[in-house]
């Protein structure tokens, strides 16, 4: 019977093997299916005594081949083992790391998705003869082993919403948080809330989160990996991936293949991405790699269970102990300490003292700050970089002065002089004789001439004072002497227009039924964000190609030479109305306004510049089409990057304001651009996590038409409303005046 069963373990771990390796020849596989089909023909001839040692010599001949084979695994191969059914889940994870643990979040599909895993449990360290059980929320998408009701560890937007509802509640009790990414992507639905909208939220608040967060990767997919990775220690298992795509998904891209992409590049697409954890490590994205067995770690391999284990313990007391002095003995033993002994010996408390709290989210936000910094190529001289630092430096101290200091006494002051007016104006009106001097000739103490202003519309006549459309700048396409046909014409009856009116006078907008034609994103910067007199600063930041993708040079130089950019990003210094801003744009004519490390630099930069200069913050978004495939985790880094810059931002009281326009699609809508609290479109702009195309392909599911469309965006909440083209400069001024008052400086 022992025999028997050894053989069928024999067995699973060939066909293991061979899945892992997929149709690729290898001789070691090769030789462990003859050697196995040999004794298994041979067996009913051997005694019980001769089955024990064909058995073992079998046993160490797998073992010594598989630790062969572990040295010719290609990125491809960790794919397929990361993905592989019997590849460890989660719900093994809390039944061997942690002592005690229950589930939480919700009973049905509805309220808790059955791809993500919520539980509340508990870690037993030593404190000499006491044992002290140290709570932890750890949460974590769930592929199981072959459960289809997981999904495959694509996450929709309510587990998402489940995983951060829990991540507040740990924040509240003060616990750490523990995350294991085990996704492909998440799951591109934009039913409320939005797939986007929500990796958006979850980005946002756990930039904030005062608590430590130790995040595992095993298959880190995207945005979907993003919505819970965002962590203070960032651990990978070695056999895992992280990455801005799927192989299959960057294959399909690359190749523009309608037909499914061949293997063969797919496998040179896993290899340009560099997703493995070696990778990883070496561009800076992770901490540490955790080593697992031959071949990946399943469900009986304890031993890789105890070294988890010792490995989440040994990153949380490493980030409380960078938050908060522990001691100088404990601090001592902690540096002294092996990596080979075990983090248990020195008992580290989990809970945050409250000054700890502010310097634990401020060492975050400086962790993922330096990340990518040498992705993209910087052209300024020593000497403007010397002066931007300068600069920066003088900025910062003429705010602190201007804005937190004088400022605070004169709005002090000044509140008091506006109660003692209002209180004898309230008494001039009641008692009338020496004090209605004070109420003035109009109500209120409000002169009759200021009154009118302030109670009747600004334009009591609508032809007295309309001004004509004047645009600063023209769209070539007003020189094409032919006419257009609305889209609308069948439904809303349009008449064909003219090209010279329609792309001049009209800004592009059907005179009907205000369909908007496509413009050209110079006709934003000049005739909105007033470009012409405006500073444009780190211009001399480009796009790069930090992997040393095939061939994508080529394709960055023909990009800069057609659009005249270095990169997708514009970031500039404009007066809107007299209104002091600082404005970001993304423009999608270069590489469709994807995002890398170069543009998420100029974005961080922005903020940075608007929190230091006490500026509001507009991001337009002319069109992206995502995170720049061939820049890999380098781009995909830049989500929860400039997320914390904005919530830094947004934090020191800015305002900070998001325009989509055209086709805004997935990562930058998922993080920083979904972020905001003032999101407002064009019309006829499509917004969502991913296109139709992509959502069928990866679900089967075909979308309505106008699935993407900004009205259904307003209607799920994402954005707060939507905007005219041509009256996109007077609103975006009466927004920075509604919502910041004249000093733009909000708090």
């Amino acid at each position: 019977m022992d025999i028997d069963k050894r053989t069928q373990q024999l067995a699973g771990r060939l066909a293991y093997i061979r899945d892992i390796f997929g149709p690729r020849e290898n001789a070691s596989v090769a030789m462990l299916k003859h050697r196995l089909e040999e004794f298994l023909a041979h067996a009913s001839g051997y005694g019980m005594r001769e089955l024990q040692v064909q058995v073992s010599r079998l046993e160490e001949l797998f073992s010594l081949l598989e630790g062969k084979l572990e040295s010719e695994l290609c990125p491809m191969d960790r794919v397929r083992i990361v993905r592989h059914p019997q590849r460890i889940s989660l719900k093994d994870i809390l039944e061997n790391v942690y002592d005690n643990y229950t589930e939480i979040g919700g009973q049905d599909e509805w309220s808790i998705d059955p791809g993500i895993i919520i539980a509340r449990a508990t870690i037993a360290r030593r404190m000499g003869k006491k044992t002290v059980h140290q709570p932890v929320m750890v949460i974590g998408q769930e592929k199981g082993h072959g459960q289809e009701f997981r999904n495959g560890g694509s996450i929709k937007p309510w587990g998402n919403a489940n995983a951060l509802y829990y991540m507040r509640v740990a924040e509240v009790e003060n616990i750490p948080i523990h995350t294991y990414v085990f996704t492909p992507g998440a799951y591109p639905v934009e039913d409320y809330p939005g797939a986007a909208q929500q990796i958006a939220k979850n980005l946002y608040v756990m930039a904030g989160l005062k608590v430590p967060v130790v995040a595992v990767f095993s298959e880190g997919g995207s945005g979907g990996a993003e919505a819970i990775a965002l962590a203070d220690k960032r651990l990978m298992l070695s056999h895992g991936y992280y990455s801005v795509i799927s192989p299959e998904g960057a294959a399909a891209i690359e190749g523009g293949l309608k037909q499914k992409a061949t293997p063969e590049l797919i496998e040179r697409c896993a290899d340009r991405l560099k997703i493995t954890a070696e990778d990883n490590l070496r561009l800076g994205f992770i901490d540490r790699v955790i080593q697992e067995p031959a071949l990946g770690a399943r469900p009986e391999h304890y031993d890789f269970f105890r070294q988890l284990r010792r490995e989440v313990i040994r990153a949380t007391d490493e980030v409380v102990h960078q938050a908060q002095s522990l001691g100088p003995l404990r601090a001592l033993a902690m540096r002294r300490q092996q990596r080979s002994s075990d983090p248990q010996d020195i008992f580290v408390r989990w809970q945050l003292r409250p000054s700890a709290r502010n310097a634990l989210v401020q060492r975050r936000y400086d962790k993922f700050r330096a990340m990518s910094r040498t992705a993209f190529r910087d052209n300024r001289s020593l000497g403007v970089r010397l002066t931007t630092a300068l600069a920066r430096g003088l900025w910062s101290v003429h705010s602190l002065l201007t804005h937190d200091f004088l400022a605070r006494y004169k709005r002090r002051f000044s509140g008091l002089l506006e109660q003692i007016e209002a209180e004898m104006r309230a008494l001039g009106q009641g008692m009338g004789g020496p004090f209605a001097r004070f109420s003035g000739a109009g109500r209120g103490g409000v002169p009759p001439e200021a009154l009118e202003r302030l109670t009747t519309l600004s334009c009591p006549e609508e032809g007295a004072c309309r001004i004509e459309d004047v645009w600063v700048y023209v769209s070539p396409k007003s020189r094409e002497d032919r006419t257009l046909t609305c889209p609308n014409t069948a439904s809303h009856g349009c008449q064909d227009l003219w090209a010279p009116d329609l792309f001049n006078e009209f800004a592009g907008v059907c005179s009907h039924c205000g369909h908007h034609f496509p413009m050209e994103f110079q006709w934003y910067l000049y005739n909105v964000f007033n470009f012409a007199q405006a500073y444009e600063f780190n211009a001399a930041l480009e796009a790069a190609n930090p992997l040393e993708y095939e061939g994508f040079d080529l394709k960055l130089a023909e990009a800069k030479r057609a659009t005249g950019l270095g990169s997708s990003c514009i970031t500039f210094e404009t007066r809107l109305e007299g209104i002091a801003t600082v404005v970001a744009v993304l423009a999608s004519p270069f590489r469709g306004g994807t995002v890398g490390a170069a543009e998420g630099e100029k974005l961080i930069r922005a903020a940075e510049r608007a929190r230091i200069k006490r500026m509001p913050f507009i991001l337009y978004s002319h069109g992206t089409a995502g995170i720049r495939i061939q820049e890999g985790t380098c781009g995909v880094i830049q989500m929860p990057r400039v997320t914390m810059a904005v919530r830094r931002y947004i934090d020191a009281g800015g305002l900070y304001l998001v325009l989509y326009d055209t086709n805004s699609y997935a990562g930058p809508v998922a993080s920083f651009l979904g972020c905001s609290p003032y999101q407002f479109a064009v019309r006829s702009s499509n917004i969502g996590f991913a296109g139709p195309g992509v959502i069928k392909e990866t679900t089967g599911v075909e979308v309505p038409p106008k699935y993407h469309r900004a009205f259904s965006a307003l209607s799920r909440g994402h954005i707060q409303g939507i905007w005219d083209r041509r009256d996109l400069k007077k609103n975006l001024h009466q927004a920075l005046l509604t919502m910041g008052g004249r000093n733009l400086y909000y708090r």
